[in-house]
């Protein structure tokens, strides 16, 4: 199916689930297309009984970075055009440093930052054409901060955060826009046993991360916030024209932002003596261009 139609063009990684599948729902209900990307593609089926032809389903891994090309070429043959990229697929995982392995940190980062990354690269050229479009990397609040148990999900969070502060001073020359989504725990299937990834346990840790790990499990289907209301604040942001960098999405990483930043400040301020005494006698600080 080739469409020259008006209507923006999403493609959405890992939308069979959680906040993923809401912004499809969010956009399909407003007559938009939806590419949505998802391990197994028959999780889309209920989706393209109600939708049709404006929801086109690919079976793809986010960690297959050289996949995304191709996804993203499939959104430019069947819609004609791509307006929005939305970078959500992943998953959690619990472990302490020393019990988390190479490959298991490895696969955070090819989750969370490689992945995201070879999706920007390739739908980059067609929003440049178009001198349009947006790109909304789903981070969380641990992306910010982090704590014992989740330092390497937070890896690549961190990870993904960095790369995409310096890609909105990139592309915004292009009218295109970057925002960053922070949220806190929502219900999804994020804490699910079957899908939370958990790293192999040393007792030694178990006074250290145990009620981490606790936490995590039994949080699944309490959480607090909801993806259908976080699928409408991306939206509004989406359209504002003041949209800001970052968007913490819940009252609890509203209140751990808040309370991470201000720590983090009064640091600074209160160490500022000692951090420029590191300096020259005499130096004043260079003027930077950015």
């Amino acid at each position: 199916m080739n469409t020259t139609h008006e209507a923006k063009t999403w493609i959405i990684t890992g939308a069979s689930s959680g906040l993923g599948r809401a912004l499809a729902e969010a956009a399909l209900e407003a007559g938009e297309h939806v590419v949505g990307t998802a391990r197994r593609s028959e999780r889309f089926d209920t989706l393209k009984g109600q939708h049709g032809d404006r929801l086109l389903a690919v079976e793809h891994d986010v960690r297959d970075v050289n996949g995304a090309a191709h996804v993203t070429q499939q959104a430019v043959d069947t819609f004609g055009r791509v307006d929005v990229l939305v970078n959500n697929a992943g998953t959690g995982q619990v472990g302490a440093a020393e019990e988390v392995t190479d490959r298991e940190l490895r696969d955070m980062l090819d989750q969370h930052l490689f992945g995201p990354a070879a999706y920007v690269r390739a739908v980059l050229p067609h929003l440049r054409e178009r001198r349009a479009g947006a790109i909304v990397q789903l981070s969380s609040q641990g992306g910010r901060m982090s704590f014992p148990a989740v330092g390497s999900y937070s890896a690549g969070k961190f990870a993904l955060e960095g790369w995409s502060e310096a890609l909105a001073g990139e592309v915004a020359p292009f009218g295109i826009r970057v925002l960053i989504v922070e949220p806190s725990r929502f219900r999804t299937e994020f804490n699910a046993r079957d899908v939370l990834n958990s790293a192999h346990q040393d007792p030694a840790y178990d006074d250290v991360v145990g009620a981490v790990r606790a936490n995590m499990a039994e949080a699944d289907g309490v959480q607090e916030g909801d993806p259908h209301r976080a699928a409408a604040a991306i939206r509004e942001v989406l359209a504002a024209p003041d949209a800001p960098l970052r968007l913490p999405l819940g009252a609890e990483a509203v209140r751990n932002l808040t309370r991470v930043y201000q720590r983090s400040l009064d640091d600074v301020r209160a160490w500022a003596d000692v951090s420029e005494s590191a300096d020259f006698p005499g130096m004043r600080p260079a003027l930077r261009a950015f």
